[in-house]
């Protein structure tokens, strides 16, 4: 029987009531301890008016209270008014006022003095501390109960700072099922396995095998790790603990420890579950002795190895955490034991693209795609990257006017995420869009005239948001899994080719190709320094790569002298594939005129288009 997690709340408040009533106490407590604050509005004046008044003879009333003299006079008709002054040392006021006329039937003032009444020290103790200390915490109470009710506690305390935050999803409604994953076919069998044992414990436990307590998910950013965690709890149909490494970062030292003790504490009770901590290099990061005892994030890590070592695999407890920087978390986490089970998430194959655009392709209206061109045309892209595609095309469907999303659509699409949107309204002047069509042209020939090279499939001088002026596109027939030498060179050469044909055919050079710079260089570089792929240095490794998931900075692992040695075979490598380039285009002069005429007039051509220019210019 499965358990049922619901989100528990504390009692509802309003933290403004419990605020309002504290205040009419408080107005309260002062009308009856300090009554003379609320009495009626006296005139307040001096002693000398006071001695003038009586000696008129206009005084009915005096009372003397507190320290202060309160007298009453008599006005014009029937009217009087009640003063109020300091009470001063005056020896002579008694006979003063026995003496003094009054208005009065008798003739006589009035007067008296009050004695206060004075509380016992215990009452006064009572209405001074406690009872306002008793208010001011039965309005933070108030408060405290409102904030719990609208965050959440899951049955903890609020006011623990080991409460883990950590988003809990009964087993009904995580809806998310491995058929909602595409493109990771193995990841998911290695998972399978878990959905299994939390079906069938019994028969694993029945040999004596316990479930693997945790798995690390690795890959780029992007490639379903997040996806296929709440996949295996809906495929298991098990609550789900979801929360962010991050979360357990915090500004005290010791709370991110308490915050791990209440997540786990929490899932034993809810067992069996899962756990999925998103981010775990934020707080799984190798220690070193650049780490303080006290530190947060090392005290919070030593807890949760703590805890991955302690809990009992066999009650069904499964952790899935998510990284994309897996060469930066400890070995501790890392071991047998801990996180058994290490799952890649690469970029999905030409067969995996195909199958995620099926996934996202299902929720939208479409003609018949074709699912090949555009998984030939998205080679290198994440699953988050072809949903967006698919987006994108559903979006400019809507703004042709069609119900129905075609191919077309998803090909401007991927051009929009790879170059950005096409900017219609730039004005190029005609000089500038001769170079242009030339230098596309000249990395379209060059592509074209090379054995170890993939096929042209569009070419456009439409500027683009992202920068670009114009763009030659290049999809290969099938998946590449190994590069080889002739293969790297000739993409050099690729890179080279609209430089080489702004110097042959226009004269000058520009700016246009300092993006191919970039990319010749780096390539260049990749070759001697990472894949020996130079005779100088034969297979010796004179680079590393840093976080191989989120860019790939490199570093050199050589000497100065070596690293100059490595420069002058980077320009000797692109060097050579200049001269192939201006070669190429040299002996193809009248194809780059036809095809750079035809291109300027259409702005953008097929590479069908393209390859039937180079057969007639051949036949000629």
């Amino acid at each position: 029987m499965k358990p049922n997690v619901q989100n528990q709340h504390a009692p509802k408040g309003n933290p403004f009531m419990g605020f309002l009533w504290g205040i009419l106490i408080v107005l309260f407590l002062n009308w009856l301890i300090f009554p003379n604050l609320t009495n009626r509005k006296i005139n307040v004046t001096d002693y000398g008016t006071f001695i003038g008044k009586m000696e008129e003879g206009k005084i009915k009333e005096v009372m003397i209270k507190n320290n202060q003299i309160y007298f009453t006079v008599a006005e014009d008709g029937d009217r009087t008014q009640t003063y109020q002054t300091g009470e001063i040392n005056d020896p002579q006021l008694v006979d003063r006022l026995l003496e003094a006329e009054s208005p009065n039937p008798t003739g006589k003032i009035a007067f008296n003095q009050i004695v206060p009444e004075e509380n016992s020290p215990i009452l006064n103790f009572i209405l001074m501390w406690i009872l306002p200390g008793l208010i001011f915490y039965l309005i933070w109470k108030q408060a405290t109960n409102s904030i719990r009710a609208r965050m959440g506690s899951n049955g903890g305390n609020f006011m623990s700072f080991g409460s883990s935050g950590a988003k809990i999803y009964a087993d009904s409604d995580v809806k998310t099922t491995f058929a909602d994953v595409a493109g990771q076919n193995e990841a998911k069998e290695t998972l399978t396995e878990i959905v299994d044992f939390l079906h069938n414990p019994q028969k694993y436990t029945d040999i004596g095998a316990s479930l693997p307590k945790g798995a690390l998910l690795v890959g780029p950013p992007g490639t379903g790790k997040t996806l296929i965690a709440r996949a295996v709890a809906g495929e298991a149909k098990v609550p789900f603990f979801a929360i962010s490494g991050s979360e357990f970062v915090q500004m005290f030292v010791g709370i991110g420890a308490a915050k791990v003790r209440d997540l786990f504490k929490q899932a034993n009770e809810k067992a069996p579950c899962i756990i999925f901590i998103d981010e775990i290099d934020a707080i799984g990061k190798r220690r070193d002795a650049s780490f303080g005892g006290n530190d947060e994030r090392e005290q919070t890590l030593n807890q949760l190895l703590t805890e991955m070592d302690g809990f009992d695999g066999r009650k069904g407890v499964v952790i899935l955490a998510a990284t994309n920087r897996p060469e930066s978390l400890d070995k501790a986490l890392l071991r047998p034991g801990r996180f058994d089970r290490r799952i890649q998430m690469e970029l999905p194959d030409l067969e995996g693209r195909k199958a995620i655009l099926e996934v996202h392709l299902k929720k939208i209206k479409h003609d018949n795609i074709d699912m090949n061109l555009v998984a030939r045309a998205t080679a290198g892209s994440s699953g988050a990257e072809l949903a967006n595609i698919v987006n994108e095309a559903a979006l400019r469907a809507v703004r042709m006017k069609r119900n129905r999303v075609t191919t077309n659509d998803l090909e401007e699409s991927v051009e929009t995420v790879i170059a950005g949107a096409q900017k219609k309204g730039k004005v190029i002047s005609t000089d500038e869009k001769r170079i242009i069509a030339y230098h596309e042209i000249g990395h379209a020939m060059v592509a074209a005239m090379q054995t170890h090279s993939a096929p042209v499939h569009k070419i456009t001088i439409i500027p683009r948001t992202s920068g670009a002026l114009g763009y030659t596109m290049q999809v290969d027939n099938n998946e590449q899994v190994l590069l080889s030498k002739e293969d790297l060179f000739n993409r050099i050469v690729t890179y080279t080719g609209g430089r080489a044909a702004e110097e042959l055919i226009c004269n000058t050079v520009t700016t246009g190709a300092s993006n191919d710079i970039e990319q010749a260089t780096k390539l260049a570089r990749a070759m001697v320094t990472r894949y020996g792929m130079s005779e100088t240095y034969d297979m010796m490794g004179l680079e590393t790569v840093k976080n191989a998931y989120l860019g790939g900075d490199t570093s050199l692992t050589c000497s100065t002298d070596t690293a100059t040695d490595i420069d002058h075979e980077v320009l000797r490598l692109i060097k050579e594939a200049h001269q192939k380039a201006r070669k190429i285009i040299t002996e193809n002069l009248e194809a780059m005129h036809q095809a750079a005429t035809f291109l300027i007039e259409k702005e953008t051509i097929t590479g069908d288009e393209f390859m039937r220019i180079l057969q007639q210019t051949e036949k000629q």
